[in-house]
């Protein structure tokens, strides 16, 4: 796999998972909630854990390619940031669509 690959499959897991938890009821796709419809602060608990996961998938893949990269405090605000605004349409389809019961 080339860099290039890694990229965007990176990109793409990170689309989807920013997106997960406004898609679904349950808790990480998983498991089935309590709630009829989940709150909104176990659905931005869910966007950081995968958040996080997505990170290590990154991590793995670069050191798997070659050396990792050292990363300062300004590369995790900006791809929280960039996690943020990939979660941007799961939010609203999720919040803000008008709904026709």
């Amino acid at each position: 796999m080339d860099i290039s690959v890694a990229s965007w499959l990176v990109i793409v897991i990170a689309i989807a998972a920013a997106n997960l938890p406004f898609f679904n009821e349950r808790l990480f796709a998983l498991v089935p909630s309590r709630w009829e419809s989940k709150p909104l602060f176990v659905r931005l608990f869910e966007m950081v854990v995968l958040f996080f996961a997505v990170g290590v998938i990154g991590f793995a893949l670069e050191g798997r390619l070659g050396n990792r990269f050292p990363q300062t405090w300004e590369f995790y605000a900006i791809s929280a940031c960039l996690f943020i605004v990939l979660a941007f349409p799961g939010f609203i389809l999720r919040y803000l669509r008008k709904r026709h019961d």
